[in-house]
C-alpha cells in the first residue's frame, strides 16, 4: 500500500489531489474511487497509462514555474518582512517585475 492512501480514504470528491511522487496504482485507484481527477500523467515505464487531464497538469506547471521564479528573490524565499502587508507588497512587485520581462 502506498504510504499517501490513508492520507486520500477520507476526502470528498471533487477535491484534487496529486503529486508524481505518489505515483502509485493503488493510490490511484483511491482517488477515482472516490470521484477524484488524476492530473499528473503517469510516467514512461508504467505498463497501465491511465488517463489525465492534460489542460490542469499544463495549468499547473504553470503556477508551479511562477512560484520557483517568485522564489528566486532572496528576500521572498526567506520571508524576512514579518508583516503580512509588506511581504504581500514585495510578492506583487516581483510578480510586476517577471510580468514585466
Amino acid at each position: 500500500m502506498a504510504p499517501a492512501c490513508p492520507l486520500v480514504e477520507g476526502l470528498a470528491a471533487g477535491q484534487v489531489i496529486a503529486d508524481r511522487a505518489y505515483d502509485a496504482d493503488r493510490l490511484h485507484d483511491v482517488i477515482l474511487d472516490q470521484g477524484g481527477e488524476l492530473v499528473i500523467p503517469p510516467r514512461r515505464h508504467r505498463k497501465y497509462q491511465h488517463s489525465y487531464d492534460k489542460i490542469a497538469y499544463k495549468n499547473r506547471w504553470g503556477i508551479e514555474a511562477f512560484f520557483a521564479k517568485l522564489k528566486q528573490w532572496r528576500r521572498i524565499a526567506t520571508r524576512y518582512d514579518k508583516i503580512a502587508a509588506n511581504f504581500l507588497g514585495f510578492v506583487k512587485l516581483a510578480a510586476i517585475m517577471l510580468w514585466l520581462k
